[in-house]
């Protein structure tokens, strides 16, 4: 009993440091203030679809929008082998709404590497392309600020930044899985501001980054990690940064927000967290590595706990104060953050979903480890 005691305080204290590291860092990320800068950057922005009719049209008309100068800025969509209508829907776009390039990734495909990354070589072939000096990636599912490629060109212009990650948000809709993806996204993008802020660890979204396209060519862009099926964002900003650690940012400002949908099922949604957490293997930055081992093992004591009150009920006590605590450190930081995605509303449902986020927590983590998911109509084995 003293045991379990002993160890359920010493995780607290340090998920505790861990959480109000994360929050203080967030806090002090300075907003950028987009000063009126006269365009300069050519920008490519790269999309990698497949299977996206529902929502291609919807991204187009949310692109043709920006009111970064035409002449500046291209949108290259790779189409990833989609058996679906959108090829027929990217054709009939009208063509002087934007300046849209399609690209057939069967046309690239390279049969001597079956296992390459679909997605990595989509992005790389576009890449390639590209006459844009400044790579922008994002997801066929999102749509953006009319000021999103304005905002990124000028915090370009103002940092010379090589590599930014910028933020991300779920379209809460008010069902229970929506309401959940929210909150756990909102948590997810404090920990990424911070975390690049500070440069504790590497940590960004493909739905919203940047970076040059001559230092994606000199840290030999996918190279090495293109038999990764994820990672697409994250090892290759780990790339960069350990080029140029001084390079990389995150840019805190709320037209730099892109907005993505929730995952329509319960099992879409946790085939997309097992292919998240399918990458902690492969993560050359070891720092997150072990944050990543420690918070599932902080979550896995509840587990353990729970077992061990079934004989002795002591061990309730602990993990229902356990669990309290938890909540009293994470709720200040997530609040923090829902304001800035203006989301405050979705923290009335915090300490309900807390049980659900402890389970979904140990299941994607063990699943991404040992299990398998789907992805895209691809079944992807561990």
């Amino acid at each position: 009993m003293l045991i379990f005691a002993l160890l359920s305080f010493l995780f607290f204290l340090i998920y505790a440091t861990l959480i109000i590291y994360y929050w203080r860092g967030w806090n002090s990320i300075p907003d950028f203030n987009a000063v009126e800068l006269v365009p300069a950057t050519k920008i490519s922005v790269i999309i990698a679809a497949r299977n996206e009719e529902k929502n291609i049209i919807r991204l187009l008309n949310s692109l043709s929008q920006q009111s970064y100068p035409k002449n500046l800025w291209e949108i290259i969509i790779i189409d990833d082998h989609s058996t679906d209508n959108m090829p027929n829907l990217l054709s009939n776009f009208p063509s002087e709404k934007i300046n849209l390039r399609r690209l057939q990734l069967s046309d690239h495909l390279i049969l001597e590497n079956p296992t390459k990354s679909y997605k990595k070589l989509a992005i790389e072939i576009g890449i390639n392309k590209a006459s844009g000096d400044l790579i922008v990636t994002t997801d066929a599912d999102c749509t953006f600020t009319k000021d999103w490629l304005q905002t990124i060109a000028c915090f370009y212009q103002s940092t010379s930044a090589k590599f930014i990650a910028a933020p991300v948000k779920i379209q809460a809709c008010k069902n229970l899985l929506s309401i959940f993806q929210t909150l756990d996204f909102i948590t997810l993008q404090g920990i990424t501001g911070a975390s690049v802020y500070k440069k504790f660890h590497s940590m960004c979204n493909g739905a919203n980054l940047a970076y040059e396209k001559k230092i994606f060519f000199k840290v030999d862009g996918f190279e090495n990690i293109d038999n990764i099926p994820s990672g697409d964002d994250m090892f290759l900003m780990h790339k960069i940064y350990k080029e140029d650690p001084d390079g990389v940012f995150f840019l805190k400002n709320k037209n730099a927000i892109v907005s993505t949908l929730p995952e329509s099922s319960w099992k879409d949604f946790l085939n997309q967290r097992i292919r998240w957490a399918s990458k902690a293997d492969h993560y050359d930055d070891k720092r997150i590595f072990w944050v990543l081992l420690f918070v599932y093992l902080f979550n896995l004591m509840f587990l353990v706990l729970l077992v061990a009150s079934c004989w002795n009920i002591n061990c309730l006590f602990i993990l229902l104060s356990l669990f309290i605590l938890k909540i009293i450190i994470e709720f200040p930081f997530a609040r923090s953050v829902s304001s800035f995605f203006d989301q405050q509303k979705m923290m009335r449902y915090f300490l309900l979903l807390q049980p659900l986020h402890i389970i979904y927590t140990l299941t994607a983590g063990w699943l991404g480890k040992f299990g398998k998911y789907d992805w895209k109509g691809r079944t992807i084995r561990k």
